[in-house]
């Protein structure tokens, strides 16, 4: 990356480059100088806004203090239960990247969770094989709400989940008008359903989740809570209202993954519920 493409100093960068303008174009000087000055005031107001706006996000980052308190008593919690003889010394290329993250995640309840559990998992040799090094970078791409869908799948392989179609009349096409409605989140507490499809799709690019095209769960009124969803039939009746429009639902399966239930047992599983 050259300098001109470096975002820190962005500010400062674009106040020399005004200036050496003013510079090598002396017959104009007495005319830019101040269109310099004024921009350069300008730029100097927003860096101090942008300094206030980053001042909380600074005051969440974590030190060594409190990473060490972390491990002492939120992880500590977590191995309560293992024998003293199975706790092992973590594999680095997992408690290490761990740790580091936590500078930056440490203030997020949900995430701060998946770590503890990872550390605990990757510190008991029960489990420590579980505890793969990718799970970190993971947890990196997690918002808190999906974290939070994560722990309704803790006990289930699968769920249902349908997508409502906004079809044309004569059956000449259609269009998704809302994908994978779920109520995952409503278990949980995630109440955006706007999102949720959005989290599903996050999931599914991480390899914890997939959504198979052609693929539904067989079994009398599985779906029957879906289709009959208040927000489903709002959303189906609301197509139906327009000309040459109909509504139909699809029914989905949303499938926990292989590396998701390992990332479910080894993050988002309280550990203290996977010791035998």
């Amino acid at each position: 990356m050259s300098e001109e493409e470096k975002p820190e100093g962005n500010v400062e960068g674009t106040i020399n480059a005004v200036t050496g303008l003013v510079k090598s174009v002396p017959i104009y000087q007495d005319a830019l100088q101040p269109a310099a000055r004024e921009l350069g005031k300008a730029l100097g107001t927003v860096a101090k806004t942008i300094n206030v706006a980053l001042a909380p996000v600074s005051a969440l980052v974590w030190g060594y203090d409190q990473i060490k308190d972390f491990v002492d008593n939120k992880v500590a919690e977590k191995l309560q239960n293992v024998p003293e003889e199975n706790i092992v010394t973590p594999p680095p290329h997992v408690a290490g990247p761990a740790l580091e993250s936590l500078r930056y995640t440490g203030s997020i309840d949900e995430l701060k969770e998946l770590y503890a559990n990872l550390l605990a998992s990757s510190m008991d040799s029960a489990t420590t094989k579980d505890a793969h090094p990718s799970f970190v970078e993971i947890i990196k791409q997690l918002s808190s709400d999906e974290a939070k869908i994560l722990t309704a799948l803790i006990s289930t392989e699968q769920e249902p989940a349908v997508t409502i179609r906004n079809n044309r009349e004569d059956n000449s096409g259609g269009r998704d008008q809302f994908r994978n409605f779920t109520v995952l989140g409503e278990k949980v507490g995630v109440h955006d359903y706007g999102r949720i499809p959005n989290y599903l799709d996050n999931l599914c690019r991480l390899g914890l989740l997939e959504i198979p095209s052609s693929y539904k769960l067989i079994g009398e009124n599985i779906y029957t809570h879906l289709d009959e969803h208040p927000i489903v039939k709002s959303i189906a009746d609301s197509i139906d209202m327009l000309d040459g429009r109909k509504s139909e639902l699809v029914h989905k399966t949303i499938i926990v993954t292989g590396l998701g239930r390992q990332f479910i047992n080894a993050c988002v599983k309280d550990h203290r519920n996977n010791v035998q």
